[in-house]
């Protein structure tokens, strides 16, 4: 076996990934794997745009090994989730999904293995999506109720001033912690990353 990757997502920098992190380390411990290369993403599984799932697409190669906890880790896009599934694959590497043995291309080498696991891919991964587009309609929904009753009020944009701009760069940078540019700008955790947030999506 070459390397092992376990890939480790969490849609936000508030969440937890000891879940992930417990349940690979104790397939590390069954299977043998010694000095995993652990890459943990904090960002939205609606996009490809991760810096350590575009770090483990230029690296991974023949005969390494990516490990998922499950499906949805890997994208919440029933497209983006095939194609990344069919790159890794393609560069002779195998994909374990912990929560579902039968995605295990190091078993099912055969014709009907691989129909198999590529028809449980599809499910599980559209199955995904709908959930994150489920999720949205209700929120709207919510939303759409309390509009109409008076108690929604939205959330207050926090407004971009050139400072926060320049310790926003310099942290972005790598010159400062997250930590020293919450102080300097006197922000709690949330509010910082909320306002990081919305900066970026505007820029």
């Amino acid at each position: 076996m070459g390397k092992v990757f376990n890939y480790i997502r969490v849609s936000s920098k508030e969440q937890n990934e000891a879940r992930q992190v417990e349940a690979m380390n104790k397939f590390n411990k069954e299977n043998g794997v010694i000095n995993p290369i652990e890459l943990i993403d904090k960002s939205s599984g609606t996009n490809t745009n991760r810096d350590q799932l575009q770090l483990l697409l230029k690296v991974v190669g023949k005969g390494d090994l990516v490990v998922i906890k499950s499906i949805d880790r890997l994208s919440r896009n029933y497209k983006e989730c095939k194609q990344l599934w069919e790159e890794i694959t393609s560069k002779g590497a195998d994909i374990v999904v912990i929560d579902m043995p039968m995605l295990d291309t190091r078993q099912y080498k055969d014709l009907l293995g691989n129909f198999i696991s590529d028809l449980i891919l599809s499910v599980l991964g559209y199955v995904a999506e709908q959930e994150t587009e489920f999720r949205k309609q209700r929120q709207a929904e919510g939303i759409a109720i309390a509009k109409k009753q008076g108690k929604y009020k939205g959330r207050k944009k926090i407004e971009t001033n050139d400072n926060f701009i320049e310790i926003y760069n310099s942290w972005k940078q790598g010159n400062i912690t997250a930590v020293k540019a919450m102080e300097e700008l006197g922000l709690k955790k949330n509010t910082f990353y909320r306002r990081v947030k919305e900066y970026e999506s505007n820029c």
